[in-house]
């Protein structure tokens, strides 16, 4: 029996993952789409006048849904070669059947003449056919027919060129790894570095010596703290040079094609670019918005920047001789020089505090105060990797609320980075009215007498923090700390939702929107009652100095400008290249560097490139978006700011940001929901102030 075929008979509906067959995965798209059909075809069928309940408010089979959702997901978090495979042939197929749904005549007709009507609609059931009847719009609904011909070729193209951009990613990053057998190379390097670089040779079928590869817990530390120059420019320029060379995973030709296929489609379209289209449902609604907040903090942040910059130049100078020139290879390392001669604080004397197992609870705890939600793990829930574990969330009155799955460490079927993702968005289910569920599918708000139930949603968080070594357990740097309440306030918005349809449900909501709940719980990283909670060290139980909290909140800002340029370089190559109205054939690593030319700090290096492997605007969801994380940004530090002046812990505050933002999903403009709960616009004021630029 093929798991994805019916509903699945698990705990809260979640995924039998140990009883899928990868034979499924095909057999149900193909079904998916098949049923897909179907009820479209009974759609367009129906000889009643159009209405929102008929046309837009329709049961929908979900078979199609659970697979993607399932294979797409595991796509980037537990990979293989016939997985790879089988994506490249069935996207496709995918993009196919959802354009004949999209630029099916009969249907769009349908929902124009419901759009049309004018409708005494709730404002959630306007939003929903506001978005629809949009989305057609979006999807060439109203091209002629050699334009719906073509519409269709390039979005088949550039599904395929996204799945291969990122597969070369991926694997060119797992075939580099540098292997040392001297240990005097590896000089300053802290022993937590060494262990798991020990152990990855060990996993490697090495004979003793130390492995270090591209993934983030190994890289990272290895540009900070190696002394060896030689090595640390080795290990950069391997970094950097990803998807570049002449062999089977060169990016570059497929970013030429990706942003061409993208202007294409817009203009197709009767869009200038591909920035105007994706603006259009965005809060900064306009390219000359995006580029005036980037232009806004160039000036705010950029004579910092270089004076930072200048100052840690100055100490490699100190340091090595007035010749030495610094490159991007040193920055690191010297910058992390000058902030132990400041403050005495560097990411090794922080880790033995933030065992991973006490993080955990550390920030379930923090959401316990805020929100009254409790967390309990469930063995009996499958999870899709030994290493995955699945948590049982249940809200403040003891109702279910989700199902929540954690996997934090690198492995070579992982994509890089971190991320949220859904198995199962929430949504009002219609139920017979003498229908009962068990323990395991219990719903907020039923009863016998209702025609729906609250069907609750499944998240994940994915992380690729520091692993165990064979002497120590897993100990995260304060940046991992903050990268996972970024992505646990990503959880957050998805567990906490409560609206009517599914498509408007959790983190669907504006680009430089969803941005906002996420940065929101970074706040909490430095703050001393938050990190009293769980901050003990592994070995000793004694819990983390006031002493050490206190260097870590006066470091906070150290190198913010730099790091808030680096931000906002990589906004002015996303907006380089979808802001192109011609055909794109310069040479990428050219067009880069012109790009970042406003924002340049450091010496360019011949050969580098990011756009090869600058997955978020390539292949992610960001494309002409990636300003998003400095415009949320803004509005993090916004709201953080009531919180501050309410109380960091105030529950009613926190009833409120859950009330008005993010329960409430994509139902409303994101402003209107903001509005709501500060009671007025945001200003750039707060996040000036938390990076001690304006007092």
């Amino acid at each position: 029996m093929n798991v994805f075929l019916s509903k699945y008979k698990t705990p809260y509906e979640t995924i039998p993952f140990n009883e899928i067959k990868f034979e499924d995965y095909e057999e149900a798209m193909m079904e998916g789409m098949r049923r897909e059909n179907e009820d479209l075809q009974r759609l367009i069928d129906n000889p009643e006048e159009p209405t929102f309940e008929n046309t837009i408010d329709v049961d929908d089979d979900k078979t199609l849904n659970r697979v993607t959702n399932t294979f797409f997901n595991l796509l980037s978090a537990d990979t293989n070669d016939a997985m790879d495979e089988l994506a490249q042939k069935m996207s496709p197929l995918l993009t196919e059947h959802q354009q004949n749904i999209m630029l099916n005549e009969k249907y769009f007709a349908r929902v124009k003449a419901v759009k049309d009507k004018n409708l005494a609609l709730t404002t959630e059931e306007q939003r929903l056919l506001d978005l629809v009847y949009e989305g057609f719009e979006r999807s060439g609904a109203t091209l002629d027919e050699d334009k719906k011909k073509e519409f269709r070729r390039l979005n088949q193209e550039l599904s395929m060129l996204t799945i291969q951009y990122a597969q070369n990613e991926l694997k060119d990053t797992n075939e580099y790894s540098l292997y040392i057998t001297n240990e005097e190379e590896l000089k300053g390097l802290p022993q937590t570095a060494l262990d798991a670089a020990s152990l990855a040779a060990k996993e490697a079928g090495k004979e003793g010596g130390w492995v270090f590869t591209l993934h983030a817990p190994s890289f990272m530390p290895f540009m900070t703290y190696c002394e060896n120059r030689e090595l640390r420019k080795q290990m950069y320029m391997a970094r950097n040079t990803l998807c570049t060379h002449d062999n089977a995973y060169n990016n570059k030709e497929n970013v030429k094609k990706i942003v061409n296929l993208r202007r294409e489609i817009a203009q197709l379209l009767g869009y200038k670019n591909w920035a105007q289209y994706v603006l259009k449902r965005r809060m900064a609604e306009t390219e000359e918005n995006v580029i005036g907040l980037l232009n806004q903090l160039i000036e705010a942040y950029m004579p910092q920047a270089k004076k930072e910059v200048e100052e840690v130049a100055q100490l490699a100078k100190r340091i090595e001789g007035n010749d030495f020139e610094m490159m991007p290879w040193d920055f690191p390392h010297y910058s992390h020089l000058l902030k132990m001669e400041r403050y005495n604080i560097d990411a090794e004397m922080l880790r033995p505090y933030f065992e991973l197992k006490r993080v955990i609870e550390g920030v379930f705890g923090l959401a316990t105060r805020l929100y009254g939600i409790t967390f309990h793990k469930r063995t009996d829930i499958q999870v899709y990797h030994p290493e995955v574990e699945a948590w049982e969330v249940r809200d403040e009155n003891g109702d279910f609320l989700a199902v929540l799955y954690t996997d934090f460490h690198p492995r070579k079927s992982k994509q890089g980075g971190a991320w949220m993702t859904s198995y199962k968005e929430q949504y009002l289910e219609k139920v017979s009215l003498t229908g009962t569920k068990d323990k395991d599918t219990e719903a907020i708000g039923q009863d016998k007498s209702s025609e729906t139930s609250d069907s609750r949603p499944v998240v994940s968080v994915v992380m690729n923090f520091t692993k165990p070594t064979e002497t120590a357990p897993a100990l995260l740097t304060l940046g991992e700390v903050e990268t996972f309440l970024h992505e646990f306030g990503h959880a957050l918005h998805g567990m906490f939702s409560k609206v009517r349809f599914e498509s408007l449900s959790g983190t669907n909501v504006y680009r430089d929107f969803v941005e906002l709940p996420s940065q929101f719980m970074e706040n909490y990283a430095v703050e001393p009652e938050f990190l009293h909670t769980f901050a003990f060290h592994y070995q000793t139980g004694e819990p983390i100095p006031n002493e050490l909290i206190e260097r870590i909140r006066k470091s906070r800002n150290y190198n913010a400008a730099y790091a808030c340029m680096r931000q906002v370089s990589f906004g002015l190559l996303d907006m380089a290249y979808y802001t192109l109205e011609k055909p794109f054939d310069e040479d990428v690593e050219a067009f880069e560097k012109k790009a970042w030319e406003p924002v340049k700090l450091l010496p360019t290096v011949s050969g580098t490139c990011m756009s090869v492997q600058f997955s978020h605007i390539m292949d992610g969801g960001y494309s002409a978006g990636y300003y998003s994380y400095k415009w949320a940004e803004v509005l993090d530090a916004d709201a953080f700011s009531v919180f501050q002046k309410e109380g960091i812990f105030n529950k009613e505050t926190a009833a409120r940001f859950r009330k008005e933002v993010l329960s409430r999903g994509g139902t409303e403009h994101p402003m209107t929901l903001y509005k709501r709960f500060r009671g007025g616009e945001p200003t750039i004021d707060a996040l000036l102030k938390r990076n001690g630029l304006k007092q």
